[in-house]
């Protein structure tokens, strides 16, 4: 990696650092790139896409015959399938030229990769080329007609399943299809057609915003075919579930108006520079009247998300003022649209503002904390030194011992890593009140994998943690514990 990279500058590596980072790799090099934008206002990705595009020799391969090929060609699948859901993240800031330029060498790779393929058609169509050609193979769309006429033979054919059985729309015939669609939710057109369909427009983004906060990133950054189909289509009512659950719009059609007319406010709000004054916190009490799905979709429609850092502590202020007191549930809804998304993506330490917004939330809402927040990010498959290194800070400042001992119990049923390591040795080192069967589950953990640390110095440490500060819990029956595990 390190030979691939020798060439980029130092920002360059970090978008690269973060593209590398597993399946969440795409929303990570947002964050990154939104990070350095916030100190550079005129960054752009030119010299980037640039340097991908510049031919170079893979230094794995110097012993074989040398074919210069484009850089970005010389990584792996999952960087490339990252690196092009990130760029439609932030397409409408791209220099068009240099994205060209990077498909043409993506698409010249002889190491070809069926979602590679996908996204770089997907990101043609974004900018305006390939809007003729089918999104699915023909395979693939006859499978799809067949189990459309399963829906049809249920009487429940209103939602993708009509894409299958009406004639091919062009981009031109979007309007008709709206037009029509309007027709069927109300019995007569009105004069401010045009500006209803805007407002819809603008909805739908709203809504499929929110969805997407729910998914997380698609895996290794996929797309499904219906999406661009949708799109495309003027489709405004979207997302629609047929089985199950009410859809967001339906969700969103149904709430009060007193909390719809919250939106803007809160939005205005959060947009706003200067300080807060005393009535802020009433605009959010709101929240006190929503229950879990209607907070869920409120977090959705504001892009808690995307609140800037600097934000933080005058949001957080203002929540923990609210009285009565936020629900489990909502709390549960804030604290991880607000902060889950921030804390995955750190490369670096966490900032003042980032860390005072965490830990006063976990102080205030420390059971919502573990299960929204901690758990997640223990459960992430590459957690970080900078994610356990503020997990450490909740666990010595914020959390009350029985909750430190919720997240103990939490790392018995996650695969340890040497960050995971360091918690742990945390944890121990908060005393806890650990009864014998407890412990005795903890010593099983701890031979069961052993294996992966043999060399370990954080493995040591803990080791010796638990043999002093718990000494009175090593019974024989632990001994008993660690040799049957060593025999198997």
């Amino acid at each position: 990696m390190d030979g691939l990279t020798a060439r980029l500058t130092g920002k360059d590596k970090l978008l690269v650092l973060a593209l590398m980072s597993g399946t969440s790799g795409a929303r990570r090099a947002l964050c990154v790139f939104e990070k350095q934008q916030r100190y550079d206002l005129k960054l752009s990705l030119s010299t980037f896409l640039e340097m991908l595009c510049q031919k170079a020799i893979s230094p794995e391969n110097l012993s074989k015959p040398i074919l210069p090929r484009p850089l970005v060609c010389l990584f792996p699948v999952a960087f490339k399938r990252n690196l092009l859901s990130f760029l439609r993240l932030v397409n409408q800031v791209l220099p068009q030229t240099r994205v060209v330029q990077l498909l043409e060498c993506l698409s010249k790779d002889p190491r070809q990769d069926h979602w590679v393929t996908a996204l770089i058609g997907q990101l043609q169509r974004d900018m305006g080329s390939l809007r003729d050609v089918p999104l699915y193979t023909a395979s693939c769309s006859q499978r799809l007609k067949m189990i459309s006429e399963r829906l049809k033979d249920t009487g429940r054919n209103e939602g993708w399943a009509k894409y299958f059985t009406e004639p091919k729309l062009t981009s031109q015939s979007g309007g008709d299809v709206l037009e029509k669609q309007k027709k069927r939710k109300s019995s007569s057109m009105t004069p401010d057609t045009e500006v209803e369909s805007t407002q819809q427009h603008k909805r739908m983004k709203m809504d499929m915003s929110s969805v997407e906060e729910r998914l997380g990133a698609y895996p290794h950054g996929s797309f499904t075919s219906e999406e661009p189909v949708l799109m495309e289509r003027g489709e405004c009512d979207l997302p629609k579930v047929e089985s199950g659950g009410p859809s967001t719009s339906n969700l969103w059609d149904n709430l009060p108006e007193n909390i719809k007319a919250s939106v803007p406010q809160i939005k205005e709000l959060l947009g706003c520079q200067s300080e807060w004054d005393q009535g802020s916190t009433d605009v959010f009490k709101v929240l006190n009247e929503c229950d879990s799905a209607q907070v869920e979709l409120l977090c959705g429609m504001l892009n808690l998300a995307d609140t800037p850092e600097e934000t933080l502590p005058k949001l957080c202020s203002c929540l923990l003022a609210l009285s009565p007191e936020l629900s489990y549930s909502a709390a549960s809804a804030v604290i991880k649209s607000l902060l889950l998304g921030k804390i995955l993506c750190l490369l670096e330490p966490a900032s003042r503002c980032l860390v005072a917004a965490v830990t006063s939330l976990s102080s205030q809402y420390p059971r919502a904390a573990c299960h929204a927040l901690i758990r997640p990010i223990l459960q992430e498959e590459n957690l970080g030194t900078q994610q356990a290194e503020l997990i450490n800070r909740l666990i010595g400042d914020c959390l009350e011992p029985h909750y430190n001992l919720l997240v103990f119990q939490m790392t018995f049923t996650i695969v340890w890593s040497e960050s995971m390591l360091s918690i742990i040795h945390s944890l121990l080192d908060s005393k806890l009140d650990i009864d014998e069967r407890l412990f005795s589950n903890f010593i099983a953990q701890l031979v069961s994998q052993a294996p992966q640390f043999i060399k370990s110095m954080k493995y040591a440490k803990m080791m010796l943690t638990v043999l002093t500060k718990y000494s009175i819990h090593v019974s024989c029956k632990c001994m008993i514990i660690v040799i049957i595990k060593q025999n198997d």
